[in-house]
């Protein structure tokens, strides 16, 4: 990565997993294995799993509870959560993580790609082409996606 991307928040294109949005915001989605022996850390990850990791990698940390292959325990602290992500990757780097990084992940990057102005539909297509074809792995999951609004109700 060079000096100038870094100083935006921005990650380098070439490394797997970046999502650009269409307003240009970067995230990287990753399954939390890769923290191990990743070198190139984020400034804030979202970890998206059933239990707060026990081996946690160092950087600002906000853990949501949300089960494998199923929807958060607590859907505004989700959202409120993805709306900060979101706010954060327009000044530094940050990923979202979660066991394999696929469905869960997956789902979140969709769920931020509304937030940024797409539609669903668009946004779900929008995040299997450019991240992972089996983004949003479970047909809760989806649902979850074709019922998140841009603004709560």
């Amino acid at each position: 990565m060079n000096k100038i991307n870094a100083f935006i928040g921005q990650w380098n294109t070439h490394e797997s997993g970046i999502v650009t949005f269409p307003s240009g915001t970067q995230i990287r989605g990753r399954p939390i294995r890769y923290y191990k022996t990743s070198r190139d850390s984020p400034d804030h990850i979202l970890i998206l799993s059933s239990f707060y990791p026990r081996h946690p990698p160092e950087a600002e940390i906000r853990w949501i509870k949300w089960p494998d292959f199923c929807l958060p325990v607590n859907k505004l602290e989700a959202r409120h959560a993805l709306e900060l992500t979101l706010e954060r990757a327009t000044y530094s780097r940050v990923d979202i993580a979660c066991r394999g990084g696929v469905g869960r992940t997956g789902t979140a990057l969709a769920c931020i790609a509304i937030l940024d102005g797409m539609d669903p539909v668009s946004a779900l297509k929008f995040i299997r082409d450019t991240y992972h074809p089996r983004a949003a792995e479970t047909p809760w999951q989806r649902r979850y996606i074709s019922n998140f609004a841009p603004t709560p109700s």
